[in-house]
């Protein structure tokens, strides 16, 4: 009897031991889940209140960029937007140009034109564009067209560029055969600048009148006068070269004066397309006649040092509308 007692007793320390352990684990097990989940909680707590997290969109969301060159890579700062919608809706956003850009390798990375790029920022001369220049770029390539007289119509400007009246139509927000005023700006989706005003705006419009060696001996702008060391204004370009040397018409036209005067000597003028006139001074000898139609193979003279001259050299002028411009911004 005394011995069930004793193995009864045993076994009950057992199992008491066995429960306690199985008790202690439990209670162990439960406390580091609770532990855990309270980190987990504090550590998301902590993200939020520095600023991570938070609601997420699945879609991107739509905002303006100011694009500080183009990315050659995927992502980062300065990547080319996705595709551009091609919808008839038009926005623009801001680009600023870097090191080794040109307006032309811009254009391509955006889908867009040259003339479009001219047109909307009002280049007129591409040489001049400058590292952190900022230009605008829009969404479809086109150009800006300034309304020349009242009663002028979308309809009108689509025939005249040969474009999508429909298009052109929706872009502006204007109806095909509603009556623009003279003086309002409609953007032509499409739409390119004709060759002469390309030509001008990227400085290969006109060939040198001189096709042998030449020197430039004095630049067009303010100079001390050859003749009276007084600061006075020089309308165009000298070009130094021996007598006899060959001129030729810097761009197609038609002679509109020949003659002899105190200042230019033997000169000739001829008129061109687009406002412009050209002027050729200091001449030993004219070769062509008024009313001549020239082309820029047409020998009108050769160089002297005829008028107010110091030495054999062909003075050049242009003039666009009247006014003198500088010939070295539209020669290649």
């Amino acid at each position: 009897m005394k011995k069930v007692l004793w193995d009864l007793k045993n076994r009950f320390k057992k199992v008491s031991v066995k429960n306690s352990l199985q008790c202690l684990f439990v209670t162990f097990s439960v406390c580091t889940v609770v532990l855990t989940g309270t980190v987990v909680f504090a550590n998301r707590a902590s993200k939020v209140e520095n600023g991570q997290g938070g609601f997420e969109s699945p879609t991107i969301p739509v905002t303006e960029e100011v694009l500080d060159g183009i990315s050659e890579g995927q992502g980062g700062e300065g990547e080319i937007p996705a595709a551009f919608d091609e919808s008839y809706s038009l926005s623009y956003f801001a680009y600023r140009v870097r090191s080794g850009d040109m307006i032309g390798r811009i254009a391509e990375q955006f889908d867009i034109t040259s003339d479009t790029i001219i047109s909307v920022n009002n280049i007129r001369n591409s040489r001049l564009l400058q590292i952190g220049d900022y230009l605008k770029i829009p969404t479809m390539p086109g150009i800006l067209y300034n309304v020349k007289k009242d009663g002028e119509t979308i309809d009108s400007i689509a025939e005249k560029y040969k474009v999508d009246a429909v298009k052109c139509s929706a872009v502006n927000h204007i109806e095909h055969t509603a009556s623009i005023s003279a003086g309002s700006t409609v953007f032509v989706p499409d739409a390119e600048l004709d060759w002469a005003t390309r030509a001008e705006i990227n400085g290969d419009l006109f060939r040198k009148p001189i096709r042998a060696r030449w020197y430039c001996s004095s630049r067009f702008g303010w100079r001390s006068s050859p003749f009276t060391g007084v600061r006075s204004y020089h309308s165009g370009v000298d070009m130094a070269c021996p007598t006899g040397t060959n001129i030729y018409a810097a761009l197609p036209g038609k002679v509109s004066a020949t003659g002899y005067n105190s200042t230019y000597g033997n000169y000739v003028i001829i008129a061109h397309h687009s406002g412009y006139k050209t002027l050729y001074g200091h001449m030993s000898a004219i070769t062509c006649v008024k009313g001549q139609v020239v082309t820029q193979d047409s020998r009108i003279g050769r160089v002297g040092s005829t008028g107010m001259s110091t030495g054999p050299h062909l003075h050049f002028t242009v003039f666009k509308n009247n006014k003198q411009v500088n010939p070295e911004n539209l020669w290649n």
